[in-house]
């Protein structure tokens, strides 16, 4: 009887080969229980998921991780920047401290923008072409970012960049997770270690060029005062020009093209295949099919899926492919190919309430929400004022501008073992993700709390590299977990959305914290400490059966 089947799957292509030439566990579900209760989508996922975890981590799979990292290093290495040119902008173009907060809310506009409009259009155009656009538009806004001298055309050009970063954590764990063999899901929290590595190519570029090609020494003139901007002052008197005050400006170029080489990279380097699941939800199965083999191909395999295999199963479950018992997920499979505009439109709808289709799911979804806007709530008020409120202490403290930045990276290099303690977190009995993120908010929030209560150079560095230390661990888990919690047709969507509401507090934080800087330096660590608690309830509310589960 066991021959028999195997020769029934032989000739439908179910029974693969092993790299030995042996076969291997048929694909098909004949006898196959992980199967039971599967949609047609879902047991084609799941058959994707197979080819995937037969081929490791194969060559494919590292470029995919490491260029996805270079989507993830550029969001923190922009968010940091705006921070470190800020003061030197405010010196040069004379807008005020309160003022200064428009630049990040820019920024957070642009990014919240980006998260949603990217987000949702992954699920509609495909990964494909969001993977490349998303930092082509960083790189062309974010070269032309230090021409201007409006600080009007800034914020412009600073949303702008903000757009086109935005969409780049939704995508990359999108995109990543989909490409992945199960046993190294850990990856996805060990994409983060690109976010600290980001600060700190930021934070080292902007030690070597903003002090030194700053106004006068550390914006000071030759008998020690501060100098004002050039509209400030009347003509004739010394003050901070553009010529003398440059710093801030190379750095605004060097990252821009760090963007361009990036692109440069996923584009022209590297042949990106669209996502195997994608284009099943989108009932293109061939293409599917065509894209596991090529990364077969790649990795110096053969893949054991052909249009058989996925033929036999819509030939043994034909009721699953019915109009009246498909789930949303299926998309309706083959038939969006042919459906009319109003159908897709209809189909489209009917997706987007996967992410309330249960009350489980929906308690899920409100709850990362919550936790992403809390959490962005948080590290946008840390990440954009720490430069400033560090200036401002070392100043009490007579701590010379270039130590201040040479601080910086110290403190942000400590990002990345922490998360790679985030990442070990995965595979921790009776910790996992969730007590991860409960352990890892808790202190971000707590540190927070303490530097506002201290001011000595050594315990400033020290609580820094806590705070930081935290976060990135934080962030880790939060970002590698959110793709797997979502089915394929809706992942893309849900982490976009999560991504904007975070981005959207993004947005509000700042202007409050420039607001409380104005009045007192520890306001905004309060702040942003209490936000960050807020994220640690929301993670002991989370619905557990959703942390790990396998993905489809």
């Amino acid at each position: 009887m066991a021959d028999m089947k195997e020769k029934e799957a032989a000739a439908t292509g179910i029974l693969g080969k092993s790299p030995d030439g042996k076969p291997t566990e048929f694909h098909g579900n004949l006898n196959d229980p992980e199967m039971d209760g599967l949609t047609l989508y879902e047991k084609k996922a799941l058959l994707v998921n197979r080819e995937l975890d037969s081929h490791g981590m194969g060559k494919y799979q590292w470029y995919i991780f490491f260029l996805c990292g270079l989507g993830y290093m550029i969001d923190l290495m922009y968010a940091q920047a705006f921070g470190l040119v800020e003061p030197a902008m405010e010196q040069e173009l004379g807008f005020s401290t309160a003022d200064g907060g428009n630049l990040f809310s820019s920024f957070n506009a642009g990014l919240c923008a980006g998260a949603f409009v990217w987000g949702v259009l992954v699920d509609i155009i495909g990964r494909q072409y969001a993977f490349n656009l998303t930092v082509f538009i960083a790189s062309v806004f974010g070269l032309c970012l230090g021409a201007p001298s409006s600080y009007d055309a800034i914020l412009v050009l600073t949303a702008f960049v903000g757009f086109g970063v935005g969409g780049n954590i939704p995508i990359d764990t999108t995109i990543t997770l989909e490409f992945l063999p199960q046993n190294r899901r850990f990856l996805l929290a060990l994409l983060s270690i690109f976010q600290p590595i980001g600060v700190v190519v930021s934070s080292g570029i902007a030690y070597g060029f903003v002090p030194k090609y700053a106004c006068g020494t550390g914006g000071l003139g030759a008998d020690g005062e501060v100098l004002l901007a050039c509209n400030q002052v009347e003509a004739g008197q010394p003050c901070c020009d553009r010529a003398s005050n440059m710093g801030w400006r190379y750095l605004l170029f060097t990252l821009g093209a760090i963007c361009l080489f990036i692109f440069f990279l996923r584009f022209v380097v590297f042949r990106f295949q669209e996502s195997p699941k994608y284009l099943l939800y989108r009932g293109k199965d061939e293409k599917a099919v065509q894209v596991l083999h090529a990364i077969a191909k790649f990795n110096g395999r053969e893949s054991t899926i052909t249009m058989a295999v996925f033929d036999a199963l819509t030939d043994e479950d034909s009721s699953l492919g019915s109009n009246e018992t498909d789930k949303a997920m299926t998309g309706t499979g083959s038939r969006q190919v042919k459906a009319s505009f109003g159908e897709k439109v209809k189909t489209e709808i009917a997706r987007y309430k996967l992410l309330f289709a249960t009350p489980t799911m929906a308690r899920l979804t409100i709850l990362i929400w919550i936790t992403y806007m809390f959490d962005y709530w948080g590290f946008s008020i840390a990440g954009s004022l720490l430069p400033r409120i560090l200036l401002e202490k070392g100043r009490e403290l007579d701590v010379s501008t270039q130590t201040t930045y040479r601080n910086y990276v110290i403190i942000y290099i400590c990002g990345v073992p922490g998360v790679m303690l985030g990442a070990l977190m995965y595979s921790v009995p009776l910790v996992g993700r969730q007590w991860g993120m409960i352990i890892s908010s808790a202190l971000m929030g707590i540190s927070l709390f303490i530097f506002a209560t201290i001011n000595t150079e050594a315990s400033n560095v020290g609580i820094n590299i806590m705070e930081y230390f935290f976060q990135s661990m934080f962030n880790a888990i939060l970002y590698g977990w959110t793709p797997e919690a979502y089915p394929a047709p809706i992942r893309g969507t849900a982490c976009g959305v999560a991504s904007f509401w975070g981005r959207l507090f993004s947005i509000v934080s700042p202007l409050i914290g420039t607001h409380l800087l104005a009045k007192d330096v520890n306001g905004p660590l309060y702040l942003a400490g209490g936000g960050v608690f807020v994220c640690t309830v929301c993670i002991l509310l989370m619905p557990r059966k959703y942390l790990g589960g396998r993905s489809y």
